[in-house]
């Protein structure tokens, strides 16, 4: 069913936030509204109350992060309204934000974060989701939303030592240690350091990943606060890309416990090294200023063989692959002046900002090579385990193969420079009405060296965007919010990593997107809030002509669907959290509609988690996250078929100090696929797990 947004008049969208808590106490979690901007550097960057913001986002604090069992940024989309896992090739985050497939739309206290790995949660304070294109505030990308994650700084005047340790069903151990301290009246240090061994439940999984982020802040004045924070990141882990789909369009559940991949040359490897500092100072009563800087020294490689095709009838599987190197070094400096004053009897709060970032990307991938074939793919009998290790193997036909990373796909060195000014207002017309209106300037510059010897070619283009957003906020009480909003954003054709400008790219405009959404924001009882938010999101692209090269079409496309959400204290001891989305939306190519649905869309997910006090010292937790059917592959010839997952928790206090806990998922140890990333890569979701937990503090 399609929500046009022009012929509704009625609500919209989204959630309060738990309050973070300190982590040197195991407490029970409270549920409050609260600021979403005070003196944090986290995604609306302004001081603005959530009730206040004309649109959807979603929030999870660390507390909840750690009652969940969580232990990673797909976790916690599984309980977010609007948003969905992919499988990321089994490398890399991948968001599905309304109906957009994202590897790159990822923030650390608002600094782009667009390398493709697995994001930690060791050093997190909380994480937040926000829906809908957000160029204002972001640049570029943010096509369907973006995800922020809010690192944990060092606190002045405090001293406290947390940890927490875990050992799952699989054999998998979590060690994680958070300590701060003060080294003067007006400075401190926190350390947060982590290791994580991995395993689960396929064969020849496994991993380690290391994380070391101390910060320090300095006080220098009543006005001037410095924080300082150095990141390393060292990950490495077994790459899976899942099973095969067979002649029904179905992940083929016999194949379950099979792995398609070489045990030996399915491996991805990451080593970074992130520095950050900012700066804030109150220049005046009524001016803050922010400022920082952003460093992040990146060397990843990843390597696999994956299914490609698959014969049910023969049993016999097709394998390619690849091996794919990228060094790429960030540097970000943004800063932003946040000011709050009246114009006779109406209020502003006014953020003007601007940002450059220069990116230099190294990227090449190299195909295998069969001996047999002459080529990049090669077929297997699908027995378990795959007769194909270490490179070599036996095929479909009984012949020895062996295989060598030896055939150069692509080569490419990428030079990007971005420039950016924005300006907002929210303007508080009256006690009970509020306008926001904001636009983004983005100069977007990139060189694309192509390093492959047949080509040796060097492409260049330029994108200059403005980005507009508005928004009305209606408020007929205090705790009632009802706002409109509409904003845009655009992709560069250079992508999410902006490789290549290859073809036609270098010459078309990019891809546009504008977001209409209409919400509600309910905070109808202390510690009880209920959103709501019907939305459409358009997309167009600039596409050579077929009839006519020197001309282009532009495709027009929309996802439309709506967002519920209740969260909060039912009572002292029960807690409620309970998502619902409802999506929609048709594949237009030049013809016009297709008839066909985007891949990756679930008309309907539904997610609800709930925690009850038994005593002060116990208590239990009990959720479920259902996500309806949906297709593989923009041609809807492979699905995804619907799933329940129930997942639970307990929890005993043996001390104010110390906390024992249970996390179970899968309680009902169904077979599921969560997602995919095409036709014969479906991922297999893991049975019945689960975490053991020690959490406390000294």
């Amino acid at each position: 069913m399609r929500f046009q947004l022009t012929s509704i008049a009625a609500a919209l969208v989204l959630s309060h936030s738990a309050v973070a808590q300190s982590t040197d106490q195991v407490e029970r979690i409270t549920v409050n509204g609260q600021y979403l901007s005070i003196n944090e550097s986290n995604a609306v960057k302004t001081p603005t109350p959530i009730i206040d913001v004309p649109q959807s986002l979603s929030i999870m604090t660390a507390d909840e992060i750690t009652e969940r069992g969580i232990t990673s940024v797909g976790q916690i989309i599984d309980y977010t309204p609007g948003v969905n896992t992919s499988q990321g090739e089994g490398h890399r985050d991948s968001v599905v934000f309304r109906g957009i497939r994202s590897t790159a739309d990822f923030y650390l206290d608002g600094n782009r974060d667009d390398v493709q790995y697995y994001r930690a949660l060791y050093n997190i304070e909380q994480v937040e989701i926000l829906r809908g294109p957000n160029a204002l505030l972001f640049g570029r990308g943010g096509t369907g939303g973006i995800l922020n994650r809010v690192s944990k700084k060092a606190k002045i005047g405090d001293q406290f030592t947390g940890y927490k340790t875990s050992l799952n069903s699989f054999g998998g151990v979590n060690a994680e240690i958070d300590t701060n301290f003060s080294t003067s009246s007006s400075s401190a240090v926190r350390i947060n350091a982590m290791y994580e061994y991995l395993e689960n439940h396929r064969d020849f999984y496994d991993g380690d990943r290391y994380g070391f982020n101390p910060t320090a802040r300095f006080q220098l004045s009543d006005d001037t606060t410095v924080n300082l924070s150095y990141e390393y990141v060292n990950h490495e882990r077994f790459i899976d890309r899942g099973i095969p789909t067979g002649t029904n369009g179905e992940p083929v559940e016999a194949l379950e416990d099979i792995v398609f991949g070489d045990p030996e040359h399915n491996y991805h490897e990451l080593e970074a090294h992130v520095f950050r500092a900012a700066v804030e100072h109150q220049f005046t009563d009524f001016i803050k200023g922010n400022f920082s800087a952003f460093y992040g020294d990146y060397d990843k490689v990843y390597s696999n063989f994956y299914a490609s095709s698959y014969d049910q009838d023969t049993n016999i599987v097709e394998l390619d692959g690849y091996i794919d190197t990228t060094v790429r070094d960030n540097l970000i400096l943004s800063g932003n002046l946040i000011s709050e004053f009246q114009t006779g009897a109406i209020g502003h709060t006014v953020i003007v900002g601007t940002e450059f970032i220069n990116t230099d990307s190294n990227q090449d991938r190299y195909n295998p090579v069969f001996d047999s074939t002459g080529d990049d793919r090669e077929t297997f009998i699908a027995n378990r385990p795959l007769n194909f290790r270490g490179l070599s193997g036996v095929n479909a036909s009984g012949n020895a193969v062996t295989a060598t990373f030896s055939d150069l796909n692509d080569d490419t060195h990428v030079n990007l420079d971005v420039f950016s000014f924005y300006v907002q207002d929210e303007i508080e017309l009256s006690e009970h009405l509020d306008l926001v209106l904001g636009a983004r300037f983005d100069r977007f510059d990139i060189e694309v060296f192509n390093a492959d010897p047949a080509v040796l070619e060097t492409r260049t283009r330029t994108d200059e965007e403005v980005s507009p957003r508005a928004g009305i906020i209606y408020k007929p009480q205090e705790n009632i919010s009802v706002y409109a909003s509409y904003s845009e954003s655009f992709m560069p054709r250079s992508g999410e990593q902006y490789t290549d400008i290859n073809g036609n790219d270098d010459k078309l405009d990019p891809d546009t997107y504008s977001n209409q959404e209409i919400g509600i924001k309910w905070d109808f009882a202390k510690g009880l809030s209920l959103t709501a938010a019907i939305f459409e999101n358009e997309q167009s692209s600039p596409q050579v002509a077929d009839n006519d090269p020197s001309t282009l079409d532009v495709i027009d496309s929309d996802i439309s669907g709506f967002e519920i959400q209740f969260k909060g204290q039912l009572t002292r001891a029960w807690t409620l959290n309970a998502n619902y989305s409802n999506l929609d939306g048709e594949i237009v190519d030049r013809n016009g509609p297709t008839g066909k649905t985007p891949r990756e869309l679930p008309e309907n997910t539904f997610s609800v988690w709930t925690t009850y006090q038994v005593s002060d010292v116990f208590g239990v937790g009990l959720g479920a996250t259902y996500q309806d059917e949906s297709f593989i592959d923009n041609g809807n010839s492979a699905t995804l078929p619907s799933y329940t997952r129930v997942d639970a928790s307990a929890y005993y206090d043996v001390s104010d100090d110390m906390r024992v806990q249970l996390n179970i998922e899968n309680l009902t140890d169904e077979l599921y696929f969560p997602n995919a990333h095409s036709t014969h890569q479906a991922t297999v979701g893991a049975p019945f797990n689960a975490m053991l937990t020690l959490v406390g503090s000294f």
